[in-house]
This record gives structure tokens, sequence and C-alpha cells, in this order.
């Protein structure tokens, strides 16, 4: 039977909405391939890694009957990538197998049964639904997500705090050396929600959900193309829709579903760890300050990543060397009438803020050698990012 019949880019569009938790390698053979199930002339595609799980519907053509397999998603996406964007393309159904065409080229793919495809066990009930603009949430997400854990041991930081009450909505990461922290206020008042979304569904979000830039009239039947390549559903403006259980989440969007597992844990009280009352404070241009950072990053060990960064009235001066003797140093005119204070950093940290920020102006408050440096920005009070100091 012939599964679907579309154009390459609308059958592609759909498959890069589901594919980005689908891993090449895995224990279960199964969990690379997208599960394909036909209802008429509708297509449902699902990817799973047993914690995630992603699915969205089109429109594609094919014969009336009902239908189901699955089939590896990275090889057909690879395959389709390949072909031209306005080729007509055709899947069909033959035993255990799946048969792409277009134009004069053909692809015979392995299938595996429906019915083996392990779908994530979701909660029998969910709390109440609650929506939030797109563009706010992938906002909040791009200002902290740098900041997340990888692999730590102490697993509740591999991810993001997730806190929603009244009209304020907050996002938290942290890896125990530096914490960012993004908050928003919305015109309706949502539920109370404290939650660790996990690193990898983070990620995801950021990829899918759309900002400012997405917010273009669309084409009602063809996905948008993002900067990367990726595909974007249409619906741009629309809101996330969000409700959560026990230990899962389940967000709607543009057309998708997305359900996920959540951290359980304590995560750390990030109210102590911001600093307050610090003394000594100076406003600076962001992209100076990033550059001169950058170029002082080239001369730092692989391995100690450290900056001395001497701060006194009128100069701001950026230090590095290495173990071949090799020394950086960089200087900055500031407005500033505080102490002189000598203070080192892991250099990384610093840039990562700096390269996720927009903004041209950044403040940066400080104490001393030993205490944490904030940053904020001027006049926006929902962002903080708070980095420890480091002894060189």
């Amino acid at each position: 039977m012939i599964v679907l019949k579309a154009p390459q880019e609308k059958l592609l569009s759909a498959l890069q909405a589901v594919a980005g938790i689908v891993e090449r390698r895995h224990t279960l053979p199964i969990l690379a391939n997208v599960l394909l199930r036909k209802t008429g002339p509708q297509i449902e595609f699902t990817t799973s890694d047993l914690e995630i799980q992603v699915r969205t519907q089109a429109e594609l053509g094919g014969d009336a009957a009902n239908f189901a397999t699955t089939v590896g998603a990275r090889k057909l996406i690879d395959i389709l990538r390949t072909l031209p964007a306005d080729q007509v393309v055709s899947l069909s159904a033959t035993q255990n197998k799946l048969t792409l065409q277009g134009g004069k080229s053909r692809f015979t793919l392995q299938t595996l049964p429906a019915d083996d495809f392990p779908l994530v066990n979701e909660a029998a009930e969910f709390g109440p639904a609650f929506s939030v603009p797109q563009k706010t949430l992938k906002s909040l997400i791009n200002q902290v997500h740098f900041a997340m854990a990888v692999h730590d041991i102490r697993y509740y930081l591999n991810g993001i705090l997730f806190v929603a009450e009244g009209h304020t909505l907050t996002l938290v990461a942290t890896d125990g050396h530096r914490l960012a922290l993004a908050q928003a206020t919305l015109e309706t008042e949502i539920p109370k929600q404290e939650v660790i979304l996990p690193r990898k569904t983070v990620l995801e979000l950021q990829r899918l959900l759309k900002d400012e830039k997405a917010d273009k009239p669309a084409k009602a039947d063809k996905a948008e193309k993002t900067e990367d390549g990726e595909a974007a559903a249409s619906g741009d403006n629309a809101p996330i829709e969000m409700r959560f259980a026990g230990n899962q989440a389940k967000f709607s969007f543009s057309g998708m579903e997305f359900v996920t597992k959540l951290v359980e844990g304590k995560f750390p009280d990030y109210n102590r760890v911001i600093p307050k009352n610090h003394k000594n404070a100076v406003v600076l241009g962001r992209a100076p300050l990033l550059a001169s950072l950058q170029r002082a990053a080239i001369l730092t060990s692989e391995k100690f990543k450290g900056v001395r960064v001497n701060i006194e009235p009128g100069s701001l001066r950026i230090a590095s060397s290495n173990a071949e003797q090799e020394e950086a140093k960089e200087e900055l005119e500031i407005d500033y009438g505080g102490d002189a204070i000598e203070i080192g950093f892991n250099v990384t940290y610093l840039m990562d803020a700096l390269a996720n920020m927009s903004q041209d102006m950044i403040r940066l408050e400080l104490q001393d050698t030993n205490s944490s440096v904030l940053i904020t920005v001027p006049e926006q009070a929902g962002f903080k990012y708070v980095v420890m100091p480091m002894r060189i």
C-alpha cells in the first residue's frame, strides 16, 4: 500500500520535528525508529527514548487504509535531505519493508513492528493546564540553559528548575560553579508549580519553540526553515500549553505533543546563592567585554581556563597565561569609582553568559576577591547570573 505521497519538504518537516530525541546508538534498536501510524489521510509521527516522547501529525495523502509501522528515523531524514525540496516522494509498504521513491531514486528500508514500539507510560492524571507564549519560554531558556550541569552526580543539577506562581515564571540553572536565573511576568495568572526539567528536554524545547525571529506570516501548509536548517512548524504566535503530573510534564504547541519525565530531587535554594548588597558596581558594554575575554581565553591552558580581572577606578584589566609562559593582557575604560579588586574567574563561565545575552550594557556587582560576582542587566530585573571566583 502507499503509506503517503507528498512533497519532500512537508514529510521532512514532520520528521525533523520529532527526531531530535532519537539516538543513533541505543540498547533497544527500535528506539532509533520513528513510529508511523496512519489513520486515513492523517499520519502520526512518534519518537521516544523511554523518558521523553514527541508526537506530531500531518496530512500526507496516500491510500485511505489504516496502517502502522516503525522505520529508522535518521536514515529516512538523511535520504530526504538529499532529494529536491519540491519533489513529490512516496512511501510504500510491502511486508516488513518501506520503499521511499522520489523521481528516479528508490530506497528500500527495513521496518520493525509498530506493536513493539515502547511508548512512554503517561500519567493517569495531569494537573490543570496553563499557557505561556512560546517566545517567552524560549527567551527564558536561552538565558539559563548554558548553566545546566552535564552528567553531574548530583542529578538534580542536570536540568533547569521551573517555578510558576501567580503572574511570574522563573527558570533557574546551576552546575555548582555558576547560576543563571531568568524571570518573566505573564499576563495571566498560573497555578503554582515547581519542577525540574531534564537537560535533554530543555535542549529539545529550545530547538522546537518559536521566538521573535519566527514571528512572521507562515503559509498554512508549508513549514518554515530555521537558521540551522531544522524545520519549524507554523503557528509561531501560538502559546505553549503545559500540564504537570507527579513525575511527568506534558507540553502542547505548534501541533505537537511533548511528554517528558521530570527530575526528582531537591534543587538548591537559589535565593541564598544570589549575592545581595555588593558595594561595588560598574556598568559597561557587553560586546567589548566579551571580545576582550575571548581574546584572553586564547592563551589560557586547555584544562585551566582562568583569567585575572582587575577592576579599579577608570579601568578594567583582564590577564591570562599558560604553561608555555605566554600572556594576554586586555584593558577597558570604565566609569567606576569603587574599591580596587583583583579576582579570578573561569573565563568560559563569563563568556557563556555574555554570548547568550543580546543587551548592549551589563552591570557587574562585586564585593571582594573571595566573593561571587553578580551580573545583571540595567533596567531588567528578571535576569541574574552568578559566577564563583577561582584561585589563580
